[in-house]
């Protein structure tokens, strides 16, 4: 009887490896992890899942992964080279994270789950060949794609010698230039430049007025963590460490300073210890015009002196963007729409946001057009394209909710795809997921803009606001607060917010107060407030408010209303159900 040989078959065979993981590992092992699996999640699997890709073996720094085409190998490495490329832009070189990859087509062995053999061995000798962030293919693989990838190019390294391959291996390299096909992440000539220009800011060394060498590090480490944290924000434009700290311990003319980086505004400050107190003093300078624009003293006992440069760093980085924000707007508005460059359009568009208003929801849209128009690749722009989008299907602002709630959709892919490291734009795949009522993907988009910004108020509120529809309500209230701390000019709507949360929370002396707080309350606002008024036993300012309701909406229903709604747990859709018909307002 003859014995079946191991299972043999042609396979297109991926390798992967990261570049430099030891040391990354050593430096921040348990970043480095987080961002390994978030790359994973987000980008590595999806793309080899996209591509018909099966992975075969994960290591801690590396995968193997086999194709039954070629062609869809090589995509799939195209496209993960790209997208972690994108990835870098925003990251210091020291923190990158880069791939190289390796694709042979070959003959390999079936064992259960995994494969062997030649086919396998070139692939892996073919990755160690590849630079950081690249690609290298045998000649079986170039021959097999020939010209069928319009976007892909090869380039022939010719033959190589290689480990533990007894015959020398045809290499070609592909070359990763910008795909045609894909927009734009900015245009980098000129004018472009001019087209989506962010404010800028650089911040200069705070200065040791201890007279106490020993304060250096805190004041050193205070300026490098402010840089750090301010770059977190993808509408602001911070100038490295590196350069800033040229001017360290020399007298310097702010313009002249702004002149030298090509900045907007620049931070300067100092650092003084008396006895057991230190005082930190920070002032933002408007460089154009030589005008202080914000200016902050924070006096601390010193008795953990990292507590204390934590917290600082944490509320000057929270506070500044604001009102690095709010000078630009006052720019902006003094230039007629059509010299508006695409970023100062979407920062108008914000602003008309916030007021929720049909009218300025719409003039918001048109904004938000223009700046698409300027600079299509413009991912912030998309991302607060869906965002008020969202807000019009939220007040039934739109003629087709579906219709509307797909833009919303494909508005939020296009900015993920041209930067799936903006908070915004996890921050705002987060509510729109939990408009479809998908409390663990909205959780998990909300984890990661608050991972990408910890201090910006908008995710720092949602974050409140996502607790409260998952029955985590006394979280919510502390979250939602924290944000009204971080911008102390914050919207009305984080008072709505803050009152839902205490609404949950049965303190609804609390939620009346915030409620209260809305100057343009509409039926929605009225209804929360009929039922915390009769919650707590006042009939009378119960149906007053019901009235206004239907004043409002003579259609309106409890029933329909709650649909609305995103709780999780039915003890809370229950709560307010009970509210609002003990305010007697129609089931």
């Amino acid at each position: 009887m003859d014995v079946l040989g191991p299972e043999r078959r042609l396979a297109a065979v991926l390798a992967a490896d990261m570049v430099g993981y030891s040391r990354l590992m050593e430096a921040d092992e348990t970043g480095t992890l987080a961002r390994l699996k978030t790359h994973r999640i987000e980008l590595i699997d999806p793309a080899i899942a996209k591509n018909r890709g099966r992975i075969i073996k994960t290591t801690g720094d590396g995968m193997l992964v086999e194709f039954q085409s070629v062609a869809d190998a090589v995509l799939c490495a195209v496209e993960i080279q790209r997208r972690m490329e994108r990835r870098n832009t925003d990251v210091s070189p020291a923190r990158w994270i880069q791939f190289r990859i390796g694709i042979n087509l070959g003959d390999v062995i079936v064992e259960e789950n995994d494969i062997f053999g030649d086919g396998v061995n070139v692939a892996a000798r073919l990755e160690t060949l590849a630079e950081p962030g690249g690609i290298c293919v045998s000649g079986a693989v170039r021959d097999q794609v020939g010209n069928r990838l319009d976007d892909v190019a090869f380039e022939d390294l010719g033959d190589q010698t290689v480990k533990n391959i007894a015959r020398p291996i045809r290499v070609f390299r592909v070359r990763l230039d910008p795909n045609p096909n894909t927009p734009p992440e900015r245009a980098t000539d000129a004018a472009a430049t001019t087209i989506s220009k962010k404010p800028s800011i650089a911040v200069l060394p705070l200065a040791n007025m201890s007279g106490d060498p020993e304060q250096e590090f805190f004041t050193d480490g205070l300026t490098e963590d402010i840089i750090t944290e301010l770059s977190r924000f993808h509408d602001l434009l911070v100038i490295s460490r590196n350069s800033t700290f040229v001017h360290k311990g020399k007298a310097v003319k702010v313009q002249e300073v702004a002149r030298e980086f090509g900045v907007d505004y620049v931070l300067e400050g100092s650092v003084r210890k008396a006895g057991d107190r230190i005082r930190v003093t920070v002032q933002l300078i408007d460089a154009e015009t030589d005008r202080h624009i914000w200016a902050e003293r924070y006096d601390r006992k010193l008795e953990d002196i990292f507590a204390i440069q934590d917290e600082m760093t944490r509320a000057i980085a929270a506070t500044l963007p604001g009102r690095v924000e709010a000078a630009t707007h006052d720019r902006a508005k003094r230039k007629p729409t059509g010299n508006m460059a695409a970023y100062e359009c979407v920062l108008a568009a914000k602003a008309l946001h916030h007021r929720s208003i049909r009218e300025d929801n719409a003039e918001a849209q048109r904004l938000l057009d223009r700046a698409l128009a300027l600079d299509p690749g413009y991912a912030h722009a998309h991302a607060w394209k869906a965002c008020v989008l969202g807000q019009m299907w939220i007040y039934d602002w739109c003629t087709d909710r579906d219709a509307t709630l797909l833009q919303v959709s494909a508005e939020l892919e296009t900015a993920l795809a041209l930067d799936d490291n903006d908070s915004d734009v996890h921050r705002i795949l987060a509510a729109l997921n939990l408009t479809r009522d998908d409390h663990d993907k909205a959780a998990y988009h909300q984890e990661r803009a608050l991972a990408l910004n910890p201090n910006y108020d908008l995710v720092v509120v949602q974050q409140g606001e996502l607790l409260t529809w998952l029955g985590r309500p006394e979280e919510g209230i502390d979250w939602i607060k924290k944000a009204m701390r971080l911008n102390p000019y914050h919207p009305e709507r984080f008072w709505n917010h803050l009152g839902r949360a205490c609404y949950c929370a049965e303190k609804y002396a609390e939620a009346a107060e915030a409620f209260s707080r809305i100057t343009r309350p509409d039926h929605t606002h009225h209804a929360f407030l009929a039922a915390t008024f009769a919650q707590m036993g006042n009939a009378v300012a119960a149906a007053a408010h019901a009235a206004e309701v239907l004043k409002r909406v003579p259609k309106f229903s409890v029933a329909v209303y709650l649909a609305t709604q995103h709780y999780k747990r039915e003890v809370d859709r229950d709560r307010h159900q009970t509210g609002l018909l003990k305010a007697g307002l129609p089931a």
